[in-house]
């Protein structure tokens, strides 16, 4: 009785969590977006922009990226994942700066063989630096239908969120040392890529190919952002709640929950990793 009403409880959250995150989709691939490589591997699907596909072979992958370049912004896309035997594939979806010493804001989901779950993993890369990984296990399979996954960037803070759940907040911490994004502008990426070296169980199970083309749907992409064009942003006259977004209580006591039951990796925890002692930004 007691794990019935526990479970009941979980799927009541959950079934808030979404109805709280319902939204206006206004973006088009045609408009907002050019499929920048693979030959002919990714495709629009409608008329009005709504869907796109990416292909993966053992040929070549395939992405997208947006026609702006933004300076702090929302993005947002709904994505179902390559079902069936995954591993060794990634799908994507992020912000990133051009040069040696990028920005980027990640979204990765780094694929498995059937049965298991994947692996979405997250980072954020200041000057060409990483090593801030979190990973999770998500509570539903994201083969069998399309959620929404929106990275939300601005001076203050970075937060991830997964069907309007915050699972990552990553603060802007230059007090204490640590570099922010805040003045590189980027683009918007997403990709379906083969890592098979590193990308399932650190590169012990190998990509099927006989599985091939490997193939990931993405829809009602729309991104708010601060335009960054001819040298000079759009952010000066930008009014959107985003920008000045932060977490409430109730929003903290999501990441919580999302990080206590669905975490599988967390950098800051890393003792072998960090001899030494966690990174200042952990603490």
């Amino acid at each position: 009785m007691k794990s019935s009403c526990g479970t009941m409880f979980a799927f009541l959250v959950l079934f808030l969590f979404a109805v709280q995150s319902v939204c206006v989709y206004a973006g088009s691939f045609h408009k907002d977006v050019k499929i920048h490589w693979g030959d002919g591997r990714g495709k629009i699907h409608d008329n009005e922009g709504k869907l796109l596909s990416l292909s993966l072979d053992k040929s070549s992958g395939s992405g997208f990226q947006s026609n702006d370049e933004f300076l702090y912004g929302k993005a947002e896309v709904q994505m179902k994942l390559v079902p069936g035997n995954s591993a060794g594939t990634v799908t994507t979806f992020y912000l990133k700066s051009p040069g040696t010493t990028w920005d980027e804001i990640d979204f990765e989901f780094l694929g498995n063989i059937s049965g298991h779950p994947y692996t979405l993993h997250t980072n954020v890369y200041t000057k060409g630096s990483g090593d801030k990984e979190q990973q999770f296990h998500l509570w539903f399979d994201p083969t069998l239908d399309f959620h929404t996954y929106c990275i939300t960037w601005n001076p203050e803070r970075i937060i991830f969120t997964v069907d309007g759940i915050p699972i990552r907040e990553f603060k802007n911490s230059e007090s204490i040392g640590i570099p922010f994004p805040k003045i590189q502008p980027m683009r918007l990426y997403a990709s379906l890529w083969e890592a098979e070296h590193w990308a399932t169980r650190g590169g012990l199970e190998k990509t099927d190919w006989s599985k091939a083309p490997f193939t990931a749907f993405y829809r009602n992409y729309n991104v708010e952002g601060c335009v960054w064009a001819n040298g000079k942003s759009s952010c000066p006259a930008n009014n959107s709640p985003w920008f000045t977004q932060k977490l409430d209580q109730r929003g903290m006591n999501r990441v919580k929950w999302a990080q206590r039951k669905y975490m599988v990796y967390n950098y800051c925890t890393d003792k072998k990793r960090f001899p030494n002692g966690v990174p200042a930004v952990c603490t």
